[in-house]
């Protein structure tokens, strides 16, 4: 058994967005560099990054986790936490601005490059092109793309029952993402480039990152990650692995 990595401190930037109105205005400004066509990391290689957060609303606090895997093998290289203020009231697309603070002391935490960075959220799939992997991609300079578990508010057509069928997920006549069967008779996913790596090239990576459950490996390391160390900060009880 080894103990969890202590986290770091999350630091709210002095110019963080404070308001909807300035937040939406960061969105509108960043959006612009905002790069779909990669190519982005060959699938299978190099190392992905899962991140994720996890809340308690009533303390205030905020823990993401960052969970690097070696790409080819999918075993765990590395891990780090990061645990502070929720820097930002809960507004529907505007979910970056909780996040990003711990997302981004957590990457910092890490000694391994990242790779790709694989977001339990949204990239171009967002109301304004520009969810948590975008933005995470834009700041960092990061291959990332999102995975989310829901469509959010885009339309699509259920895909084939079997592991790999997709579909579009559409908003009107623009295609922002795909569902996408990771297993044969379960619910898809919704994956959608967020930066620096192609929407084709998006799916084939979060096929290739889950191999055996719904969700991407790196998702699953993150998600439990993060609600370790939230439960560690507000309780005092640190897991083990």
């Amino acid at each position: 058994m080894r103990a969890r990595p202590a986290p770091a401190a999350v630091t709210v930037p002095a110019d963080w967005p404070a308001t909807e109105a300035e937040a939406r205005a960061v969105q509108d400004t960043l959006r612009a560099r905002v790069d779909l066509t990669g190519p982005g990391p060959e699938v299978g290689t190099g190392t992905a990054t899962g991140v994720d957060v996890a809340y308690d609303d009533v303390r205030g606090q905020v823990a993401a986790a960052a969970v690097v895997l070696d790409a080819a093998t999918l075993e765990v290289v590395e891990e780090a936490t990061a645990v502070g203020p929720v820097s930002f009231p809960y507004v529907p697309g505007l979910l970056a601005f909780r996040e990003l603070p711990a997302v981004l002391a957590a990457l910092a935490a890490l000694a391994a490059p990242p790779g790709l960075v694989v977001c339990d959220g949204y990239g171009v799939a967002h109301p304004r092109r520009f969810g948590l992997a975008s933005h995470l991609g834009v700041l960092t300079g990061l291959p990332a793309v999102g995975v989310a578990k829901n469509p959010f508010t885009f339309t699509y057509e259920p895909p084939g029952e079997r592991r790999g069928d997709q579909t579009p997920l559409t908003d009107g006549s623009e295609e922002v993402g795909r569902a996408l069967r990771t297993r044969t008779a379960v619910k898809p996913v919704y994956v959608s480039a967020g930066h620096g790596v192609p929407l084709d090239r998006a799916v084939a990576h979060t096929l290739h990152l889950a191999p055996a459950y719904r969700l991407p490996e790196t998702t699953r390391h993150a998600d439990a990650l993060c609600r370790a160390a939230l439960k560690a900060a507000v309780t005092g009880e640190a897991d083990q692995d």
